[in-house]
This record gives structure tokens, sequence and C-alpha cells, in this order.
């Protein structure tokens, strides 16, 4: 994995480091849906306390990651299908918005670093790479338009529902023959953010999350 993807973050606290970790891991399905979660395996896992997995647990339950029933314990969620028409009717009107306002208002230096995203993108050898890590490069790509963006309300919407639409994009991996063409064709968004080509990136964007929802809906 390339260092852009693979270096460790800097977390504020240890509830922070929970919470992102244990978050990709119910993203990626190494938490596997309806998976019973158990906590004191997690803080092991995590090098953690109880404490800090609580609470992270609480935010996940937020993001609709998790679900806590009373005496029963907490679970991963259910991966519907049918939750796709909801995500991608929020996705394909909030994806453009962020890609055309990081265009039209991220500072020299953040559209700098988009490009240097587009550049990596352009190198990677994707045969190379397993499924798991294009997802996270996809992840990432997101991420870094969303946080460009520079509207932390629209950025953790944006965040909340592109991670429960990477875990049906995983759910159905197998099925799917064109899945890094998905990933690496965020080059010409990033590129056309970079450029401030705010027209053009926001139609990019709208068009990735059409392709993404008629992809899924081939297969299923």
């Amino acid at each position: 994995m390339h260092p852009a993807i693979d270096s460790e973050p800097v977390y504020t606290s240890l509830a922070d480091k929970a919470y992102a970790e244990i978050r990709d891991r119910l993203i990626m399905l190494d938490i596997p849906p309806m998976t019973a979660i158990d906590d004191v395996a997690l803080a092991k896992s995590l090098d953690v306390g109880r404490t800090p997995v609580r609470e992270a647990l609480k935010r996940l339950e937020i993001d609709r990651l998790v679900v806590a029933y009373p005496r029963r314990g907490t679970f991963a969620t259910a991966v519907d299908i049918t939750d796709l028409a909801y995500i991608s009717e929020l996705r394909v009107r909030l994806e453009p918005v962020a890609a055309r306002r990081a265009a039209e208002t991220a500072g020299a230096g953040a559209l700098a670093e988009l490009v240097e995203l587009a550049d990596l993108l352009d190198e990677l050898d994707v045969n190379e790479l397993s499924r798991d890590e294009l997802m996270r490069w996809d992840l990432h790509v997101h991420r870094a338009v969303y946080r460009a963006a520079g509207n932390p309300h629209l950025e953790d919407t944006l965040v909340r529902y592109d991670n429960l639409a990477t875990r049906i994009y995983c759910l159905f991996l197998e099925r799917l023959t064109q899945f890094d063409h998905h990933v690496v064709e965020h080059s010409a968004l990033l590129r056309a953010i970079g450029a401030r080509e705010a027209e053009k990136a926001e139609e990019l964007a709208r068009e990735h999350v059409i392709d993404f929802e008629r992809a899924i809906r081939s297969v299923v």
C-alpha cells in the first residue's frame, strides 16, 4: 500500500482512534454485517481500553454502522440493497456540490494535494492491488474531496453516506468486473477540481455516483 493510504493517522484521543479503526473495519466488512460486536476483543486488538470502544460504538450507531439492542448487545448493521436508492438519492445531489465547492473555494495548497493524488492514481498498477486496497484508495479520494470542499457539515454528511455506499460496494465486489475503473476514474475529477473547472468537476462527481449505482444494480 502507498504511504498516502497506509500511513498511521494522528488521533486526538483514544476514542477517535477506536472510532476510525472500527468504522473502517465495518465499512470494509472485516466485521461482517449482523455480527455481534465484542467490545473486549476490539479493545484488545486496538490496544485501547473498553471505554474508548464504547464511546466509539455510540458514534457508530449514529452513523448507522452498528445497532444496539437492550440486553442483547451491539451488532454490525445489515447491508440492505434497498438502501442503495436512498443513499444514491442524497449522494447524487451532494457529491457534485462538494466537487464544485472544492474547485471554487479550496486554497492552492489543497488543490495541489488533489492533483498530487491524481498523479498517484495514474501511477497505480491496479493488477498488483487487492480489492481491499483499491477500496481504501476509493475512500481516501472521496474523503480528500470532501475535506477540500471546506464545509465541515457537508463533509460529515458525505463521509457518512459514502461509508454506507462503500459497504454495499464491498458486499458485491466479487461479482463486479470493472471495480478498478471505478477507483482510477477519480483522477479526472481530481484534476478538474485542481484546475478550478467547477462545472466539469460537478458533472464528473454526478456521473460517478450514477455509474456506481448502475454497476451495483447490474449484479444484484
